[in-house]
């Protein structure tokens, strides 16, 4: 280890004036180069001798044998100043100096040379000075050897050596006074019983913290090889990464591996005997805390467990117990807490145990185990217990509730306005029934899981203790659950029959209205056909083929008609017989029969009128399409013809005298004469085919021109007698016609008055009944 003269603490602000320096360069002989660099200010020889004897402190014995190649830069500086300088080396330095380079200003001292030759003073001063510019230095150091002051590749930061100086005097100081104080402490261990006894946190301390001084060294040393490996590169004289002064023989890597390799050996000494040490102390406390965990549990916490053992008749009381478990959970989660870290603690010594004290830890932790787990298993059981004790409790409360609502919609008046409230109605009662029925299930479920949890969990008191332990209790608390399912099922089972009655009463109530509400649609859909009856069903048909379809469809009409009515008339009666049933005096339909009797007799009328239209229209176009399709043709029968024409559209124009006394036309005035527009075209093709008969009649008579006057005369006489014969004989048939005609309506309205009568009759009795009801 080299002798330093100094710190760099104590002497940095000196060393900060970078009076020299060794930038790590080597002369041709491997020799050191310090350089000097004089400046145009005074120089202090003091601190330029203290900074000289520091630096030639640095190097090992071995680098300084082979000699310092000094420059000393006197460009800016006086003859004089550089002449004392040199001088100087010969005092501090003369037997490690083996050449002293004055770098010269050019042609400055020429004339001053002469007074003082270096030279000549060689044997005198023990080294070689030259005299040398700057630009032919590299005569007696490679340029690569030679900072960039002087021409050359060398790179060299003054502050970052005297940091990195400064981390290595630092590192050497708090190395060495560590390893006195770690081997004073592990030789102490050795010798002295006392020391073994005490703790490893409680006498002897290192000053600095072994962990901190050996990051820094190992810091330390690889920037020391990083450089080192480097400068190696930077060799040979080529351009590169520069020699840097932190380097084997200034930095001393040696001593700094020595001082590490030393440090750790000491530092892992010390780290044994403080395990050694508190792993005795470890084991001490460790199996006081044991039998202290132990004797906690075995003795209070088991009392605490014994003296809870009810359910509670009630949520609320259940919520008490569950309270007072809580706290005893907590009492004893503080012991498990410490059951956690005492077997983290044992696990980790048995892992690096000695075999006598691996036995020990073992039963220690596992005496600890069993009462821990022992204890634990009687909390989580008694847990269980209160949880399913809560959920009964509370399902029994809400199971009451629900049906305490149920009751109370069933003692609840039935007094709906429609059928859809009373289906909602009953849609919310079997929605009720259904989570009576749930809950109930839900309660048999949790009660039998509670007494299971009680069976289970019971605790393993000692044989003398079972006698006074609450076993009679919990007999006691099974008993009060099954008896608490007795009487829901009892509950439940008479709002199931309660449920029943309602059910069949409002089924039937939605029948009631659901019969009301068709018998008014009924009566709607009757006026409907009334409506398109007068409005649409106008128009006759151009032949008789169409005609006979149109009575047919007529037919087809008046029967929906019927149907409707009757349909209408038998929901009417069912109301009838509900109200009997309900005995639902409030609700009376009287005012429906009445509409339905008054629109079907409307109808009836109507379609009356419309079918013997109808029949009409079919007779006049069967007679008229006979007449014209025969070629003889008998005058009466187109007399016919035009009779019944002329009754058909007088017909029309009559309108529909309902049984109370209003009247109603069909259509529109427009719609009847269209439909008579039909059968005057028809009426005007007999007039056509009277005419072509008497054009016949004519063409005889132009054959017998030849007659005489007065064959003609008394044929004219014939014919006009003959009209006024056949005149007469269609007025006598037009009386018959009439005659039979008011027969006809005669005995129709004969029969009409007696189905109206018994139609009457019906109503009457369906009124009674209906007031009745």
């Amino acid at each position: 280890m080299s002798n330093v003269t100094g710190e760099a603490t104590t002497m940095l602000p000196i060393l900060k004036k970078k009076l020299a320096f060794l930038s790590g360069g080597k002369d041709r002989r491997s020799g050191l180069i310090l350089t000097i660099p004089l400046s145009s200010d005074q120089t202090s020889m003091e601190e330029l001798s203290a900074t000289l004897d520091y630096l030639l402190s640095i190097p090992s014995q071995k680098c300084k044998a082979r000699g310092f190649t000094v420059i000393v830069d006197g460009r800016k500086s006086q003859w004089n100043i550089v002449k004392t300088v040199v001088l100087m080396l010969q005092n501090v330095i003369p037997a490690e100096v083996s050449l002293v380079c004055v770098v010269k200003p050019d042609e400055f001292w020429d004339k001053k040379v002469t007074h003082f030759c270096f030279w000549k003073e060689k044997d005198r001063l023990g080294f070689e000075v030259i005299l040398v510019s700057a630009n032919k230095l590299t005569r007696y150091i490679e340029p690569c050897q030679l900072t960039d002051d002087f021409g050359g590749s060398l790179d060299y930061d003054h502050n970052d050596w005297l940091n990195k100086r400064l981390v290595f005097e630092k590192f050497t100081k708090e190395s060495t006074s560590l390893l006195d104080e770690l081997m004073i402490i592990n030789d102490s261990d050795k010798g002295s019983a006392v020391d073994k006894e005490k703790s490893a946190d409680c006498a002897l301390l290192p000053s600095f913290d072994p962990e901190t001084v050996l990051q820094t060294g190992h810091e330390l040393l690889s920037e020391l090889q990083q450089r080192r490996f480097n400068g190696s590169e930077g060799g040979g004289g080529q351009a590169g990464p520069a020699w840097c002064p932190m380097e084997e023989e200034l930095l001393a890597q040696p001593q700094v591996m020595k001082l590490l390799d030393s440090l750790r050996e000491q530092y892992t000494r010390y780290q044994e005997l403080c395990r050694q040490r508190n792993k005795r102390t470890q084991l001490d406390e460790i199996h006081a805390k044991v039998m202290q965990v132990v004797t906690w549990l075995q003795g209070p916490g088991s009392e605490l467990l014994k003296t809870q053992q009810a359910i509670g008749d009630s949520s609320r009381a259940a919520q008490a117990l569950q309270q007072k478990h809580e706290e005893i959970e907590s009492q004893h989660s503080e012991w498990f807490a410490v059951y956690v870290e005492l077997n983290q603690q044992i696990a980790a010594l048995l892992s690096a145990g000695e075999e006598e004290e691996v036995a020990e830890l073992k039963a220690l932790q596992q005496q600890l185990s069993d009462v821990c787990y022992q204890q634990a298993a009687q909390l989580e059981g008694r847990q269980h217990v209160l949880q399913a004790a809560q959920g009964f409790h509370g399902t029994t409360q809400e199971l009451s509730q629900q049906m305490d609502g149920l009751l109370g919609m069933l003692c609840a008046d039935v007094a709906p306005a429609d059928g859809a409230s009373i289906q909602q109605n009953l849609k919310l009662l079997e929605e009720k029934l259904q989570t009576v029925e749930a809950g109930l299930a839900s309660l048999r479920q949790k009660g039998g899981l509670l007494m299971e949890q009680m069976c289970t969990t019971q605790p393993p008191w000692p044989l003398e203790e079972a006698e006074e332990s609450p076993a009679g209790e919990q007999q006691d608390s099974a008993q009060h659950v099954q008896t608490v399912m007795e009487e829901m099922q009892l509950r439940k089972q008479r709002c199931e029959d309660m449920v029943d009655v309602r059910r069949l009463k409002m089924l039937q109530m939605v029948q009631l209205f659901k019969c009301e509400e068709d018998a008014l649609q009924s009566v709607e859909w009757l006026g409907e056909l009334l409506d398109a009856l007068l409005k649409t069903h106008v128009r006759l048909g151009d032949d008789s083929q169409e005609n006979r379809i149109m009575l047919d469809k007529h037919r087809k009409f008046v029967d929906v008609a019927q149907s409707t009515y009757d349909y209408g008339r038998q929901l009417l009666q069912a109301t009838v017989v509900l109200c009997q049933s309900l005995r639902c005096t409030t609700r009376s339909s009287g005012d429906t029969l009445p509409r339905l009797n008054r629109v079907w007799k409307q109808f009836s009328v109507s379609g009356e009128e419309r079918q013997q239209r109808l029949e009409l229209a079919l007779n006049f176009h069967t007679a008229a399409e006979r007449v014209l399709q025969q070629e003889c043709v008998d005058p009466e029968s187109l007399d016919e013809v035009d009779s019944s024409g002329k009754t058909l559209m007088d017909r029309l124009t009559l309108p529909v005298i309902f049984p109370d006394g209003t009247e109603q036309y069909f259509g529109t005035p427009s719609d009847t004469a269209a439909a008579a527009e039909g059968v005057r075209e028809r009426l005007l093709l007999v007039e056509e085919r009277r005419l072509q008969l008497q054009e016949v009649e004519l063409h005889d008579d132009e054959e017998d021109e030849e007659e005489e006057e007065e064959e003609d005369g008394r044929v004219l006489n014939g014919q006009e007698a003959r009209l006024d014969v056949i005149g007469e004989e269609l007025s006598e048939k037009e009386e018959q016609d009439e005659e039979e005609e008011e027969e006809e309506e005669e005995d129709g309205g004969q029969q009409q008055q007696q189905q109206q009568q018994q139609q009457q009759q019906q109503d009457e009795d369906l009124e009674r009944a209906t007031q009745d009801c």
